[in-house]
């Protein structure tokens, strides 16, 4: 089940945005000229990097649900392309419940058609910023029972927010809100793995109105202080593996990792 649709606002395609631009990098077609333009200015590894993200969600998540989790809170959650988050839990847990969140108005649209739960679970869709996370946690205690743990889904997401805006902080403050024995899952783009390919690929951005914050390895261990990480620890996301889905092979410039909340 999912909850009623909210109200459609108006779509800026003057602008581009990370979330069709990263439609476009998987071969999706709800982006526009804008967005295009952008990815097609980027290298090659730029679409290795969101295939990658999307793999490494699917093993996290398929790994969490192995383990009972059955609420998830994902935020960023980009254009679906499915198999989505909820389509991978509920596969494993049908009555998992899940909110997304997302701050183009285009993903709200294809939420309401494309994120559909199955008969046992729920889905929910909130139109909001990371930048506001209170603002997110009060709609998703609608859904969501912060009594029991919570897997909080960041991928791909916070190179979006750069200092400046306190991406840490951010981060903490979502944490906070999480009961024990609740994880979160992050994926970032690293500006220390292939410094030259991040240079170029945060200029494109730029060019196209949109600012990055690749981070170094530290700078994205940071996100998980506090927490306990998961076997393998912070690695690159073709390099998380627990034997759920199987890792890839090739090369990443993207840090992945899945960390308990332990109090």
């Amino acid at each position: 089940m999912t909850t009623d649709p909210q109200p459609h606002p108006a779509i800026d395609t003057s602008k581009a945005h990370p979330a069709r631009v990263y439609d476009w990098l998987l071969g999706g077609k709800d982006n526009y000229p804008i967005d295009e333009a952008v990815g097609e200015k980027l290298p090659p590894e730029a679409r290795d990097a969101a295939r990658q993200n999307r793999r490494f969600m699917h093993r996290a998540a398929a790994w969490l649900a192995d383990r009972g989790v059955d609420q998830f809170l994902d935020i960023g959650t980009g254009i679906p392309t499915e198999p989505n988050l909820h389509q991978v839990v509920q596969g494993i847990v049908p009555t998992a419940k899940v909110v997304y969140a997302d701050n183009d108005p285009i993903v709200l649209r294809h939420a309401e058609a494309l994120l559909v739960s199955g008969d046992e679970g729920v889905t929910d869709y909130i139109e909001a910023d990371v930048r506001d996370p209170l603002e997110i946690v009060a709609h998703a205690r609608r859904i969501l029972d912060f009594e029991r743990p919570i897997a909080l889904s960041l991928i791909a997401l916070l190179h979006f927010v750069p200092d400046e805006q306190d991406a840490h902080g951010i981060v903490r403050d979502l944490v906070a809100t999480l009961p024990a024995g609740s994880y979160l899952v992050l994926s970032h783009a690293a500006s220390d793995l292939f410094p030259e390919l991040a240079e170029q690929v945060t200029a494109e951005y730029a060019r196209g109105g949109i600012k990055l914050g690749f981070r170094t390895r530290p700078e994205v261990n940071r996100f998980f202080d506090g927490l306990d990480l998961v076997a393998p620890g912070l690695v690159t996301a073709t390099e998380w593996d627990t034997g759920t889905l199987g890792a890839d092979s090739e090369p990443s410039g993207i840090y992945a990792g899945v960390a308990r909340v332990s109090s």
